[in-house]
Formats: structure tokens, C-alpha cells, sequence
């Protein structure tokens, strides 16, 4: 048996809700990097979610330079999103391109979150696009329905608390 390397991948993006998708990051991004470096810490995205670098104060520009320096990030790509085009446009995602791995899935899987959020709300199936056990939760917490919408409306998420203090990852 071939002797793998421990591998940690760090994702970020809303996960909102959890999709099928969501967890085919991961195996993709594990078989390319055991395939292609010795890994260590990553930070795994998808395509769409590399466009975010580019949006004006959501990322510090020293904490992309940091992410992209010290661990490297793998991006997964997705129709209708060229990776490629986004790192050539960013100064700093060029510069660090080397530590920038794009995986080609091959087999498309479309599911987006804000699909799955749209079609729940209008009350249709997502039966095969999220895992049981998140459509059960769904169901049993009342969430993303038109009912749950309109309470929620004009809401925003609290900030996140770090050892007892208020921290707004926008402004840290």
C-alpha cells in the first residue's frame, strides 16, 4: 500500500447549506495534492470563491500575501469561473502563482448553495443535492423557507466572539 501524507485543508466559504459539492472539494483537492506535492496546511476553495480576493475590504491584502506565502492555496474549478484569468488579474495572486494549485474537476457538479437556498424556499427537493442528515436538519430547524426569509430580513449575522470579545472578521 502507498504510504500517503497527512494532510490538513482548511476551506472557507459559506457553506450555507452544506452541499454534496461542498464535501467534493475536499476529496479532490486530497487526490490531487497527494498526487502532486507533499502537503502540509492548505487553504481550499472553489473558483467562485477566488474572486473574493479581489473584493474591495473583504480580505487584507497582508492576509492573502500571508495565506498564499507561508501555505498555498487549492482552488477547484467551476463552470462558469477561470480561475486562471482571476490569479492573472490580481498583482499579488501573480505573484505568488507557484503556491496556487487549480484542480480540473472532471466530472461537473454544479450544486450551489444559493440554488439549494432558492429552490427551498419555493419548497422543491433537494434530495441527492445535500446529505440527509442536512436536509433533516433543515426541516427540523424551519430554515430557508419563505416563512423563515421574511423574519429574518434585514438581519445580519452577529459577530464572531474570541475569548469573550466582539470580533468583526470584516474589520480585524
Amino acid at each position: 500500500m502507498k504510504h500517503l501524507t497527512p494532510l490538513l485543508l482548511l476551506a472557507c466559504g459559506s457553506f450555507n447549506p452544506i452541499t454534496n459539492m461542498h464535501m467534493r472539494l475536499f476529496e479532490l483537492a486530497r487526490d490531487h495534492l497527494h498526487q502532486t506535492v507533499v502537503p502540509e496546511l492548505k487553504l481550499l476553495c472553489g473558483a467562485d470563491f477566488l474572486k473574493t480576493f479581489h473584493t474591495p475590504n473583504l480580505w487584507k491584502e497582508e492576509h492573502v500575501r500571508e495565506i498564499l506565502e507561508k501555505f498555498g492555496l487549492v482552488c477547484i474549478s467551476r463552470a462558469g469561473s477561470d480561475p486562471f484569468r482571476d490569479i492573472s488579474a490580481s498583482e499579488l495572486l501573480s505573484r505568488y502563482r507557484q503556491n496556487i494549485y487549480v484542480v480540473r474537476e472532471r466530472i461537473r457538479n454544479e450544486i450551489s448553495a444559493t440554488s439549494i437556498r432558492h429552490a427551498l424556499r419555493k419548497g422543491q427537493s433537494v434530495k441527492y443535492l445535500l446529505p440527509d442528515s442536512v436536509i433533516s436538519y433543515i426541516k427540523q430547524h424551519n430554515i430557508y423557507t419563505e416563512e423563515s426569509e421574511r423574519k429574518n430580513e434585514g438581519d445580519l449575522l452577529q459577530p464572531l466572539k474570541q475569548r469573550g470579545a466582539m470580533v468583526n472578521p470584516l474589520n480585524d
